[in-house]
Formats: structure tokens, sequence, C-alpha cells
């Protein structure tokens, strides 16, 4: 954690970065432009599906927004009459065998995002064998995969990338790992199809992304409140996604009286670390209340975010699947 504090420091910030981060970014990159170099010429071999495959990942490590954007693309996907699946590694999870996902998914051994994501309604499947895990899709009735952080996984061919900016923060001392923030160099993003932007000021050829918050929903009984209600008062903010700082702003933007405990990001939790020995609620991502609902408390809420993306976007999109399937 605190190694992961002083890194991001230097890589968004003005930190100092430990001697040893350049030489191997240096070999990380080489790494990086090899394997993708393999896949380009064929000595490694990609899986084509009989199927339109969505792959939705970012360039830098941590959260830029991915998981909201796989949501709102599986409804709108959904509204042009396509039956979405998502393809997950299921990443803090225990399984990795390829596995489509019931209807009570344990986080703790399919991951907090592909749980998410199900309790969307939508089919998940997950595992390291991304192309055998969305054959559990195809068999499931989907005509669409969406690859959820697939964007540097080039064995699953793709016929649309779409990349995740996060607007804020943007790419930060634009370096590869550990040096910076980047799992590609910058390079990669004249190469995707659409390039996100979530939050900030969306640049030349990005398209914009907000995430608007919804009603809070009590993990005990699903009751709901309106996050209006919690202006003027203090509460404790849980976080374990790859930008904390996002959410602990969006509550104290709404009047929230914010104590912050960012967490790493997909953090299992375990319910003495949650108790702050005071009688003040606690609001949390829907990511992590996902992980928390076994041992919620009864003024312990989630608070949901829907991203918002302009028609044209979703538009767009429609006209690329069907020139793939074709």
């Amino acid at each position: 954690m605190a190694l992961a504090q002083t890194l991001q420091a230097a890589w968004y910030g003005a930190g100092r970065l430990p001697w040893w981060c350049h030489p191997l970014a240096g070999l990380y990159g080489s790494v990086v432009k090899l394997r993708r170099g393999l896949y380009r010429a064929g000595w490694l071999r990609t899986v084509r599906l009989p199927c339109a495959v969505v792959v939705v990942g970012n360039l830098t490590a941590g959260g830029a927004g991915k998981t909201p954007l796989t949501l709102a693309l599986i409804d709108a996907l959904r509204a042009r009459g396509y039956q979405p699946g998502v393809v997950s590694r299921g990443y803090g999870g225990s399984v990795r065998e390829p596995t489509l996902l019931g209807d009570a998914p344990d986080p703790t051994q399919v991951g907090d995002e592909p749980c998410l994501i199900r309790a969307a309604g939508v089919p998940v499947a997950i595992g390291r064998d991304r192309p055998a895990a969305a054959q559990l899709l195809i068999a499931a009735g989907c005509n669409v995969v969406i690859a959820d952080d697939g964007l540097q996984h080039y064995r699953l061919a793709r016929d649309v990338e779409i990349c995740v900016i996060d607007g804020e923060r943007r790419f930060g001392n634009a370096r590869l790992l550990p040096a910076g923030p980047l799992r590609e160099s910058m390079d990669r993003l004249a190469t995707v199809d659409f390039r996100v932007c979530n939050g900030g000021v969306a640049q030349a050829g990005e398209i914009p992304m907000r995430l608007q918050g919804g009603k809070l929903r009590a993990l005990v009984d699903g009751r709901e409140q309106s996050i209006e209600s919690f202006a003027q008062t203090r509460a404790h903010a849980v976080a374990a996604i790859g930008h904390p700082q996002r959410f602990f702003d969006s509550l104290a933007a709404q009047g929230v009286d914010v104590i912050a405990h960012p967490f790493p990001d997909h953090h299992a939790f375990a319910p003495g670390e949650l108790d702050f020995r005071d009688d003040l609620p606690v609001l949390m991502t829907d990511k992590d209340a996902v992980k928390c609902r076994g041992f919620a408390r009864h003024d312990w809420w989630s608070v949901p975010v829907q991203a918002q993306l302009p028609q044209t976007f979703y538009d767009a999109l429609s006209a690329r699947l069907r020139l793939a399937r074709t």
C-alpha cells in the first residue's frame, strides 16, 4: 500500500520515483513491444469468435471508469436488439477455469466487478482463458461479447476497441510502468476505435462521459434514500477502486462531510476493517458493496453511478457492429 501510494504520487504529482523504476520501465516496454509484435506477425495466435467482440480497456493502471461504461454498453446494445455478454478475467477471485456465473456469484471466487455486472442481469463468464470463457457466453445465447479490461489481452480477436481515459488524471507523467501509469505507450491510442473521456474535459477526438449518481441503496434491506438527504451529514466513505479520490470528491460535491477510507483496488474486505466504532453512516461504491453485504450493518449504503454518453457514440458503435457481422 505504501509503495503504491509513493508510485502514484510520482506518476500524477511531484513525487520522486525510486531509482529502480527507470530500468524496469525500459525492460517492461521492451517486453510489451515484443509481445504485441509477435501477435501482429502471427507468431502468437489470436482466437476469433463467431460473433462480434467489443473490448473495453484503458491505457493506464488502475480504474478509469471501465465498469460503468460496460454497464452502459449493455443497456444500449440490448435496446438495439443485441444479446450482449461480458467476459472478464475475474481479477481478485480464486476461480481460474472458464466459468459462467450463476445468479448469486461469490466475489471472493469470481471477483467484484463480474459480480457487479452480473447483478445487471447480463450473462458473465470469467477465466484466464478468455476465448474459452467467451465461448460459454455464445453457448448461452449471446451474439455480442464485451471484453471487460481486455485492451492488452491480444489473444482474443476484437472488432471494436474502446479506450477509457481518466479525464482528471489523464496519463500522468506518460511513462511506462513502473516509472509511470502506462500499460502501453501513448501511440497505442491511435489504433483504438473510440476514446472515451470519463470526467474532466474531453479533448479532440474523445467522447465525453459523465458519471451520474442515483438513489443510495441500503446493503441490508435495499431501502433507498436520496444523496441530498446526506447533505451536511458526517459519514464514512469507503472505496477500494482505482481512483478512490474521485468517489470522495463526488460525495463532498453533494454536501457530505466525508471521512475518507481508501483501500487498494479490488480489496477483499474483512468485517473488522469497517468497524469505525461510531454510529455514523458508511457510504461505499457499488463495486465494494457486493463484497460487504454478508456482514453489512443497518446504516451502510451503496452509491450507484450511471455512465452518460452521447447517443451518437452508441449509433457509431452499432454501425461498427453491423459491419463486423457482415
